[in-house]
């Protein structure tokens, strides 16, 4: 996959890009990602890409020349059309769905706007989607960038260990992740949990399939509720065989106590 992010300040973005579990995916080819500063493509003498706004207000818009061009010599070294999404708080906000979705495609632009915006016609003109990371106001669309960067990054093969390292993680499965523990055994008088040490990996999956559950219904009770309608059949056949375990044992039991008597 190839992310491309148009922006007015690309050594920002170039900082975050270059550290870390994303810096060695892109190192590795995993997965590419590129800057392309739009100041470059201005026909401005004077390299400004932005002008006071129409109708008055206060500070300046980015004008549509330099980004128009920017995203259209970018859009001419990918091989299949790629989207092009501005970050804007206006956009629908960004779930683990819609990260899920932009990590199936081949080629994606990120328009990073700045000042008090951009021009709306060349959003029109790109027929450009709008995608927000939450409902607030930043300075510019770098950080929100980033982090699409980021959510889409580790979910391409090869960048993350294996599939395990994001499956189990807060909102990729509907849930929010269970609580982690590691060493020491005790600290401050709190112990691990008695079935983290048990060995036993089906009891422990057990428990950190319940420990997710009462997490996701403390703090998210709108996921849990959601969790529970998407998955009704599943956990009602879970149910039915727990039941029957039960029942099953019960039996036993009861055989055990026949033939003491």
């Amino acid at each position: 996959m190839r992310i491309d992010i148009a922006t007015l300040f690309p050594d920002m973005c170039d900082n975050v890009l270059n550290t870390s579990i994303l810096g060695r995916g892109i190192k590795n080819g995993f997965i590419e990602i590129h800057t392309h500063n739009i100041r470059l493509y201005t026909e401005d003498r004077h390299r400004n890409v932005d002008d006071k706004p129409y109708g008055g207000g206060t500070g300046l818009v980015m004008q549509a020349q330099p980004i128009y061009d920017c995203i259209q010599a970018i859009k001419a070294q990918h091989i299949t059309p790629p989207r092009v999404i501005y970050m804007s708080p206006q956009g629908s906000v960004l779930t683990q769905g819609k990260v899920r979705e932009l990590a199936a495609l081949d080629g994606l632009i990120l328009l990073c706007g700045h000042y008090e915006g951009v021009d709306q016609r060349v959003l029109d003109e790109l027929q450009a989607e709008e995608l927000s990371v939450g409902d607030y106001v930043l300075t510019g669309g770098e950080l929100p960038a980033l982090i699409v960067c980021d959510a889409v990054a580790r979910l391409q093969k090869g960048v993350l260990p294996n599939e395990d390292a994001y499956s189990i993680e807060s909102h990729y499965n509907g849930l929010l992740e269970f609580p982690q523990y590691s060493r020491p055994e005790i600290w401050r008088g709190r112990a691990v949990p008695e079935v983290l040490l048990c060995g036993d990996h089906k009891k422990v999956a057990e428990w950190q399939t319940e420990q997710a559950m009462e997490m996701t219904r403390q703090k998210r009770p709108d996921m849990y509720s959601k969790y529970l309608k998407d998955h009704a059949e599943e956990l009602a056949e879970k149910a039915a065989r727990e039941a029957k375990r039960l029942e099953r044992r019960r039996r036993r039991e009861e055989k055990k106590r026949d033939k003491l008597i």
